[in-house]
């Protein structure tokens, strides 16, 4: 490593250059999504700067006092094999402190997570193209017209961790549409759909059963009309797979989901789509 390093939180205003190395790495990130990032954690990203200029970013996200979310993990590619990487590595993780961490990595550097003692839980993996056959929104709600703390409550279902203020950021986002299904007064499945530099990204999709599942993906897929949708499926969930699979889209990149630590029981099952790959 040659000249000076030093490593501080980004801004509020800043967390956008994050977002802008992400896509030039090719993650497709969505065109609000700096917005949602920084309502969680304002010391949760971190720059490395080498005599002044950024020269690497990482996230590391507190949720809570027992998990905290990884993302952002990106060295300047000029600047790669130097040690600035591993420094914010350090420097991320002490931001964590004890709590237990969780990622999605791709699989190419699972074994060097893995030696950092993170373990690999389960993969994710990225649909797109265009949709075959989708749906008219029938059946669905405004999501805006669902209590919040219900949305909360099946959000944290699905998710090792409470997140209410990214969710309200989340869903006032500029650009994001949120779907629900209610059955009986509850709230049976809701979904959010957003534009990104390609295509749009639904993400969360969480639904109490793939009936409820696809009448949502149809609802979000139709609120966009013809365009390319990306929808992250979590590989334990068999009706997720086959319900991308049903409506044309094909697998496009993978990512493994690993903790450092034990988290609380999530409900697999009901998450048809991953919120972020960055944030989880």
């Amino acid at each position: 490593m040659t000249g000076t390093l030093h490593i501080r939180s980004l801004r509020s205003d800043e967390i956008q250059m994050a977002v802008d190395w992400a896509a030039a790495e090719g993650w497709n990130p969505g065109l609000s999504d700096a917005a949602g990032f920084g309502s969680v954690d304002p010391e949760g990203f971190l720059v490395a700067e080498q005599d002044g200029a950024p020269a690497a970013v990482i996230s590391v996200v507190n949720y809570d006092a027992r998990f905290a979310f990884l993302g952002f993990y990106i060295v300047r590619p000029e600047l790669r094999g130097q040690g600035i990487g591993w420094a914010l590595w350090k420097a991320g993780r002490a931001h964590a402190g004890e709590r237990t961490i969780g990622l999605d990595g791709v699989l190419a550097q699972q074994e060097n997570y893995a030696s950092q003692g993170f373990r690999f839980a389960y993969r994710n993996i990225r649909f797109s193209g265009r949709v075959v056959g989708g749906g008219t929104g029938e059946g669905t709600v405004d999501l805006a017209q669902v209590p919040f703390a219900s949305v909360e409550a099946s959000d944290a279902a699905v998710f090792p961790a409470p997140r209410p203020a990214f969710l309200r950021a989340w869903l006032a986002s500029p650009g994001h549409i949120g779907r629900a299904v209610l059955r009986d007064g509850r709230l049976a499945g809701w979904g959010m759909i957003r534009p990104a530099r390609q295509g749009f990204k639904i993400g969360p999709l969480i639904a109490d059963d793939a009936a409820t599942a696809e009448t949502l993906f149809g609802a979000l897929a139709s609120a966009v009309g013809p365009a390319d949708i990306i929808l992250d499926v979590p590989e334990p969930n068999s009706a997720a797979l086959t319900l991308a699979r049903r409506y044309g889209l094909q697998p496009v990149f993978e990512t493994a989901r690993m903790y450092t630590g034990l988290i609380r029981e999530v409900a697999l099952d009901r998450l048809f789509g991953v919120t972020s790959f960055e944030l989880g």
